[in-house]
């Protein structure tokens, strides 16, 4: 993937101003050449993460015949496990960066192997049925995320590292989102068209190339740690938990429609065979419009373009709502849509974490907790969109091939109207955060 988020503004005090950034004066500058070398390792992760959060469910319920609110119960419950690594992890993160290059590349090789082989038990399972087969995909699912914390905390937490500017922030956030969105675009032809063990054999081959690039990646001198910064401290600043308060809710209106976005073409448009093209314009249209984010970021700041991109979203789901079976160019326009949605999603909130960690006076020695509590964030939507929409949805009388007008509309109300009013509540935190705790020209 938390305490207890407050979906609406309130009134407070205004706020007492707060210190320049501490990294943005003295940041070299990020070349495209830099950004191609730290970026490229999101290519691979996101790969992975496509098929991991998105294909799954569907897949081993077709295949093995798993019940939805069973699986949906599992993936809750090894997910959020997962999550609560991810402080853990970022610690160990940040004395990796601080001890040497060598040692922060020892520990994404580490973690590479354990998301490889995690990734091909999960897809290839041994067992078709019964208890050994649950075991058996509980123990992968496990592994295989345990890799993906490992590798995404430590990218994350480098990537902050390197500090500068709002601009220069949303480069670095940019260069990482849009090649990890390039992985996603492979992932959504290669998983639907090929099946698992291409796949598997593809994320091999991308986490070696990235790894060699990473290489030799931009990364601060090393700066010896007198001590670890504590697991806690994060949560001491108003300005991070505000933030992250916005980005579990705004990540939460974009895990729901991931975790149910194949049920929705299959059994609502009646399109199963369009699945790769609907996924890779989503994609496509998110990796085109980071370069336009990037655009409006410098000329109306992060927040008001997080706003925006926020509102796309709200006005694509609306749309989706009233489509129907055949309905699939109304659908492709929605993917449309929401993939330059997602774009803003992707550039900004990470611009603006590095932000709140120069201005906390952390920048360069704790930058792997911050990192660390985002993942878990992150982890904590998608559980939570598995563990809470799939059994919903079953309860609701829902099944994966159902024609029942009844089931048919509560799959169209979860996939469309739930993420609408999630996401204009993160919208009005959103407003609130940037009051209190937003950077000058946000």
């Amino acid at each position: 993937m938390t305490g207890v988020v407050v979906p609406f503004p309130v009134p407070a005090p205004r706020p007492t101003p707060v210190p320049q950034e501490v990294a943005a004066p003295t940041a070299p500058a990020f070349t495209h050449r830099d950004g191609l070398r730290y970026g490229a390792l999101a290519a691979p992760l996101a790969f992975a993460a496509l098929p991991l959060y998105v294909n799954l469910p569907a897949h081993h319920a077709r295949e093995f015949g798993l019940p939805l609110a069973a699986l949906g119960a599992l993936l809750l419950a090894v997910r959020a496990a997962d999550a609560l690594v991810d402080p853990w992890l970022g610690r160990w993160a940040d004395r990796w960066l601080s001890h040497s290059r060598t040692r922060s590349l020892q520990a994404a090789t580490a973690g590479a192997l354990t998301l490889a082989g995690g990734f091909v038990a999960l897809f290839l399972p041994p067992w078709r049925e019964g208890a050994a087969l649950w075991a058996w995909t509980a123990a992968s699912l496990a592994l295989t995320c345990f890799g993906y914390s490992l590798l995404g905390v430590l990218h994350q937490a480098w990537g902050t590292r390197l500090g500068g500017d709002a601009g220069q922030r949303a480069r670095v956030a940019g260069w990482r989102e849009g090649l990890a969105l390039a992985g996603v675009l492979a992932a959504s032809v290669l998983v639907s068209a090929a099946g698992p063990g291409l796949a598997a054999a593809v994320l091999a081959i991308a986490l070696v190339l990235a790894l060699a690039l990473l290489a030799r990646a931009p990364l601060p001198a090393a700066r010896p740690l007198a001590s670890s910064l504590p697991w806690q401290a994060p949560w001491r600043d108003a300005a991070f938990r505000g933030l992250l308060g916005v980005y579990l809710v705004n990540g939460l209106a974009s895990a729901v429609p991931a975790t149910l976005v194949l049920f929705f073409i299959r059994d609502r448009l009646q399109a199963p065979a369009l699945e790769p093209l609907f996924l890779g314009l989503y994609f496509a249209a998110a990796a085109l419009a980071v370069p336009l984010w990037l655009r409006a970021v410098a000329r109306w700041g992060l927040v008001r373009s997080w706003a925006l991109g926020m509102a796309l979203s709200v006005t694509a789901f609306a749309w989706a709502a009233a489509l129907g079976a055949g309905d699939t160019v109304g659908f492709a326009l929605v993917c449309a849509a929401s993939g330059l949605a997602l774009g803003a999603d992707l550039t900004v909130p990470a611009a603006l974490l590095t932000g709140v960690v120069q201005r906390a006076g952390h920048a360069g020695t704790g930058d792997g907790s911050y990192s660390g509590w985002w993942t878990l964030a992150t982890k904590l939507n998608l559980a939570l969109a598995a563990g809470l929409a799939l059994p919903a949805l079953q309860a609701l009388g829902y099944r994966p091939g159902a024609n029942d007008p009844t089931a048919l509309q509560a799959l169209t109300l979860a996939y469309c109207a739930g993420p609408c009013v999630l996401k204009l509540a993160a919208g009005a935190l959103l407003w609130r955060w940037a009051r209190h705790h937003g950077e000058r020209n946000p």
